[in-house]
Parts: structure tokens; sequence; C-alpha cells
């Protein structure tokens, strides 16, 4: 490898301040207090919003918008052209792919994430799929086909399963039995 070759990947390699190398594209704009994990890589033409967190090895494609205030866990994977608001939560492993019949060369469109929705870990959305403001997608899940605002689906192909009221009150019930 070259010196030139070498200062390149120097630009485009970020070393965290424990010794880990990750990759952010030059062309990713990063927004204020956003922290990137181990070993992650983000790609060209991505934007991530204000106090976001990237988790340990996460892959983000060329194309992607991240909002603020968005938890990113470790090992998923966002495909290229995905759309995530804000206040969004995806879990470890989740897969948010952006091609229905691979390879189809070229026609890539990504799923919308809309803002304060949570995925869980190891779900996998569909492309062109829209998940709604506020609702749930369960862990494990198949999501193929659009999710209204507040609810919450789960299962393999994913479908509704209770309000997102209902999830709420599920989840306090919780908080007090685990504190």
């Amino acid at each position: 490898m070259n010196s030139k070759n070498k200062e390149s990947l120097r630009e485009i390699n970020y070393l965290q301040p424990n010794g880990v190398l990750g990759f952010v594209h030059p062309e990713t704009k990063l927004g204020k207090n956003v922290k990137v994990w181990h070993f992650s890589f983000i790609d060209r033409n991505t934007e991530i919003g204000d106090n976001s967190v990237v988790g340990s090895l996460v892959h983000i494609d060329s194309d992607v918008k991240i909002g603020k205030n968005c938890r990113i866990q470790g090992q998923a994977y966002i495909s290229r052209r995905t759309t995530i608001g804000n206040n969004v939560f995806l879990g470890p492993a989740c897969t948010l792919l952006n091609d229905k019949y691979p390879p189809s060369g070229g026609v890539l469109k990504g799923p919308v994430i809309h803002d304060d929705a949570i995925i869980g870990g190891r779900a996998i959305i569909m492309p062109n799929v829209q998940i709604g403001k506020g609702s749930v997608v369960g862990a494990g899940s198949l999501v193929t086909k659009d999710v209204s605002d507040n609810v919450v689906v789960y299962g393999f192909p994913a479908r509704v399963v209770m309000s997102k009221e209902e999830y709420l009150e599920k989840q306090r019930t919780w908080t007090k039995r685990s504190s």
C-alpha cells in the first residue's frame, strides 16, 4: 500500500479513545454528541442526528437518514435508502432491508421508521415498509407490510397484538416488579 492510500485510510477510519478502529465515510454527517461504538461501519451520504448512539458492530449503508436521540444497538444492519425518525430504538441485530427481489439491479427502497418507534432485537423489516409513529415491533418479528401508528406488532409475519397504551401498561407493571 503506497503512502497516499495509507493517508486516505487514516482520514476515513476513526480511532476511538480506547484504540479501537471503526469506519465513518468522510461524506457522513454526524450531529452533535453522536457516539459510535467499536467496529461500526457508516457509509457515505448518511446523516445521523444529535445525541444518537450507534452500538458496536453496526453496519449503516449509504444514503441513510437517522434522526435525533436514536439508539441503535449492536449488530444492527441498516440498508441503503432507509429513513429513521427521531427518538427511535433499534434493538440488537435487527435488520432493515431494501431489496424485495434481490438482486434487483438497483431498485432499492429502504423502510421508513417514524418517530418514537421501537424495533425489537433480531426483528426484520422488509423493503419499502413504513413503521408508524410510536409503534413497537416485537423481537424476532418479520414485518412485511406497513404498521399503523401506536400499535404493537409481533410474529412471523408480524400482526397487531395490542395498542401502545396496553404495551406501556405492561411495561410499567414489569418495571415495578423488577425493582
